[in-house]
């Protein structure tokens, strides 16, 4: 535990350079050489928790077995380590005010007056070291959101600068910075790079690694200039070139040293050379497919990807998998009519219908998956997805006339889709949903006791409505079939349709558990459907 190392990541120049990818990277090479890594992320806005926010905000929330929701990088932290993250890993500022302000009122600081520094460094410095105590840590990382300069940043930033005093060689900065090409004089920047890191030794903190966010590769003369300006050694200046897939960063990373920079730095040893013939071969078979599907991806947000990041990254696992490439086609709901449904999925392999919550774009849902089950197209329905799926199919199947959800509306006739008993009384947003892993029984023979190899799953789960077993008897006799409960609650987890090659509708997320090792069943078997179908059209 007195032995932890701490490495923080920070940004400089503009935002979404990669800090999350740079972290998870150096995180998956110090685990394959047998240390025990986790990161964490620390984000400068003053929510709680992105539990509230619009994705077009702030992308996807995501969501962690103990029911945390959290910032969409955790995501990439589990996709690369293969290894579940908690509330402790995600540390808002909301959170650390939230904290300080309730022990305030308590009396815990005895009367004195509370400041940034120490109380809010204090409480900052606590929950970074909190993650290494808790579970034993060889090394943990930390991001910290935002870019050097940011005001909302200034507290990590001197947190950081604290933690380093005291830490010692136990702790080190990697700086990740962007060096712009300009295409008129045919030169990469590095002014950009030099005024990021001068604002980040103007707060107190120096580097130990300089990573340079590149589109062109780096001569020697650019590592001698950064190193120079920016007091560092020039092997710790790191190129971060583009590639084709998140997923070859971590191989890059290795070609760069940036894990045997980071142990020597932190008087680790090298133990051994990384593990990662796993990730070698997922990476051979995901650029080396044999077939290339199309699967439309039904949503409101779909001109933001990221809101939508976890299930376009279960389609690479699972693609690899299947040694297929999943073309995601983009399908926004609010333009599916029912006279030009055919135009957007005649060329699709497969149809997914994303979560969401609100009633925007809901009869467009209500299209994509009327027409996935009339032409037998295999169908995947989540969360939201799959309440329009039950919707879908008690209106056109089993002829209730105005079924919908109590969600989208108060006095439906058949709200075969109702809001869960304990969500009745709650009145606040954040954080009071049906959160976190539940378990689930799956049925003998069902599609998705088949995909899982087992009868039993533990899913995470993001929703106040849910199926409304008043009508499940009239469903089941109509074919649509629940194969998956909740044993303590008898909530509806999972339904199928019998007369369906593949139609599924889970009401958990299965994109939050999927990794590069352990790609999620669900997301296999879909894919392996869709392959089946486009080979046989």
């Amino acid at each position: 535990m007195a032995d932890t190392r701490y490495i923080f990541v920070t940004g400089g120049v503009t935002s979404s350079l990669g800090k999350g990818i740079i972290s998870a990277s150096l995180a998956k090479l110090l685990q394959a050489r047998g240390y025990k890594t986790t990161i964490q992320k620390l984000d400068p806005y003053l929510n709680v928790d992105p539990g509230t926010l619009n994705p077009y905000e702030h992308g996807e929330c995501f969501v962690t077995d103990d029911g945390a929701e959290t910032d969409l990088d955790l995501g990439h932290y589990e996709r690369f380590l293969n290894s579940p993250t908690s509330q402790a890993n995600n540390v808002t500022t909301g959170r650390i005010y939230q904290s300080v302000i309730d022990k305030e009122r308590r009396g815990d600081f005895l009367g004195k007056t509370v400041q940034v520094i120490p109380h809010i460094t204090d409480e900052i410095k606590r929950r970074i070291k909190l993650l290494g105590k808790k579970d034993h840590y060889d090394v943990v990382i930390t991001e910290i959101g935002g870019t050097v300069g940011d005001i909302e940043s200034l507290p990590y930033i001197e947190a950081v600068r604290q933690l380093k005093w005291e830490l010692g060689r136990k702790s080190m900065v990697i700086h990740l910075t962007l060096v712009p090409y300009l295409a008129a004089s045919k030169e990469l920047k590095t002014k950009p790079t030099q005024h990021s890191v001068k604002m980040l030794l103007e707060a107190g903190v120096q580097p130990d690694v300089v990573v340079l966010r590149t589109e062109h590769d780096l001569t020697e003369d650019i590592r001698r200039k950064v190193a120079l300006f920016c007091n560092v050694d020039i092997n710790a200046v790191i190129e971060s070139i583009d590639v084709p897939t998140i997923y070859e960063v971590p191989l890059r990373m290795l070609n760069e040293k940036l894990d045997v920079i980071a142990l020597n730095k932190l008087e680790l040893g090298l133990k051994h050379d990384p593990e990662l013939k796993p990730w070698r071969s997922f990476i051979e078979r995901l650029l080396n497919p044999e077939h290339t599907i199309k699967i439309a991806l039904v949503g409101k947000y779909v001109e933001l990807p990221d809101a939508y990041k976890s299930i376009v990254e279960s389609f690479v696992h699972a693609g690899a998998v299947n040694k297929a490439k999943v073309d995601v086609k983009w399908v926004h709901s609010e333009e599916l009519e029912p006279q030009n449904v055919e135009n957007y999925f005649n060329d699709c392999a497969g149809i997914l219908v994303a979560p969401g919550f609100g009633h925007r774009g809901i009869e467009g849902k209500l299209h994509a998956v009327k027409y996935a089950r009339e032409n037998k197209i295999p169908f995947l329905g989540i969360c939201l997805g799959m309440q329009c799926a039950v919707i879908e199919f008690a209106r056109n199947v089993l002829h209730f006339k105005g079924a919908h959800s109590t969600e989208m509306n108060h006095n439906t006739p058949y709200p075969v889709i109702a809001l869960m008993e304990d969500q009745k009384n709650i009145l606040d947003m954040g954080g009071t949903m049906r959160l976190g892993a539940y378990p689930c029984q799956l049925k003998s023979n069902s599609l998705m006791e088949k995909a899982y190899g087992s009868s039993h799953t533990m899913e995470r789960h993001r929703h106040r409505y849910e199926f409304n077993n008043k009508y499940l008897q009239d469903f089941e006799n109509a074919g649509m079939i629940a194969t998956g409960k909740n044993e303590d609650t008898d909530l509806v987890e999972i339904v199928e349709v019998t007369d369906h090659p593949w139609f599924v509708g889970v009401q958990f997320h299965p994109e939050y558990k999927s990794t590069v090792v352990q790609p999620h069943p669900v997301f296999v078997d879909f894919v392996g459907a869709a392959i089946n179908y486009f080979c046989k059209k």
